[in-house]
């Protein structure tokens, strides 16, 4: 069962939205509000499971909203802009709803609710065989992962503070097994990203948060077959 409240400074955008929900099996609007402070003084005392938040509202945005709740509650977001893609997912929310919502847009993104609230998450972390012995790896941790060119069996995985190390006999398909969906992408044949390591993607290209050389950030090009599903993760 979810139980979410609903967080949108226009009151005919809320009424619209409950009226949505009222007409979606197992979801009950617990409460709802136009308020960010207001919302942030129940939020923790309301019976809850899901929040939906509208980004764009005057005084404190959804995303600053996000920050302070998404650690308790899972969270979906609701605007009429593209642009908060990225910036949405780095706070690794349910999911991302343009505006004017459809209902079956919305069941969608109740399905993933559903799925992360009645579901374990996968393990927060990967074991296995590395260049420096058996190794677990934190995957909040992981920042890139590529093809080794020295032996294409093997992957090579970037961290956040740059340490590199070396997954001996491991294939995408079981790796990516391993690792939270919602968290990394497959960019093509030889690379995986972390969503929180993208700082700009068009269709083609993905521009990191992971510097190099000459104070470059590294950039990936987007095979052909994985235009679709990657962009799906942040433009519904």
């Amino acid at each position: 069962m979810i139980k979410c409240v609903i967080l949108d400074d226009e009151l005919l955008a809320i009424s619209y939205l409950k009226l949505l929900c009222e007409q979606v099996d197992d979801v009950e609007v617990v409460k709802a509000f136009n308020d960010p402070k207001i919302f942030l003084n129940e939020i923790n005392t309301l019976d809850c499971n899901l929040c939906i938040l509208d980004i764009e509202m005057p005084g404190m945005t959804g995303l600053q909203v996000a920050e302070l709740i998404s650690g308790t509650k899972k969270i979906i977001f609701t605007t009429a802009y593209k642009e908060y893609a990225a910036e949405a997912f780095d706070l690794n929310v349910v999911d991302y709803v343009r505006k004017p919502i459809k209902k079956e847009r919305l069941i969608q993104a109740f399905e993933k609710a559903k799925e992360q609230i009645e579901v374990p998450q996968k393990k927060a972390f990967i074991e296995w065989n590395t260049n420096i012995g058996k190794t677990i790896i934190l995957t909040e941790q992981i920042a890139y992962i590529k093809t080794s060119e020295i032996d294409s069996r093997d992957k090579d995985i970037t961290l956040n503070d740059g340490t590199t190390i070396v997954l001996k006999n491991l294939n995408f398909k079981n790796l990516l097994e391993m690792l939270p969906a919602r968290d990394f992408a497959q960019v093509n044949k030889k690379e995986i990203i972390a969503l929180s390591s993208i700082k700009v993607f068009s269709t083609n290209e993905i521009i990191t948060t992971i510097p190099t050389e000459n104070e470059h950030f590294l950039k990936l090009q987007i095979g052909d077959a994985y235009k679709s599903s990657l962009l799906e993760l942040f433009i519904k």
